[in-house]
């Protein structure tokens, strides 16, 4: 996925995954109740990054990061977090 937002610094732009709308005994979530994902798909990477975060974190890569870190934007109708590089915990596989 291609965007026009280029994140500064030590950041990068993660697309959330979507809140889980049904438990896993089939009762759906009321959105009241449905828990912010801290996980995500990586879109786009600082510039900025040095070579060894560069070679940590790539975009199309899952991340975990921490609970109540980063902004969220809008655009294109579509919600991102921009993150700090510290406030990311883990690369899924």
């Amino acid at each position: 996925m291609k965007t026009v937002i280029q994140p500064l610094g030590q950041r990068i732009l993660v697309e959330p995954a979507e809140a889980e709308v049904k438990t896993a005994s089939g009762l759906f979530i009321p959105d009241t109740a449905q828990k912010k994902q801290q996980r995500g798909t990586v879109v786009a990477v600082s510039k900025e990054l040095t070579d060894d975060e560069k070679n940590q974190i790539k975009e199309a890569q899952t991340v975990l990061y921490a609970k109540y870190r980063g902004d969220e934007i809008e655009y294109n109708g579509k919600t991102f977090v921009m993150l700090d590089i510290a406030d990311v915990l883990a690369i899924l596989s």
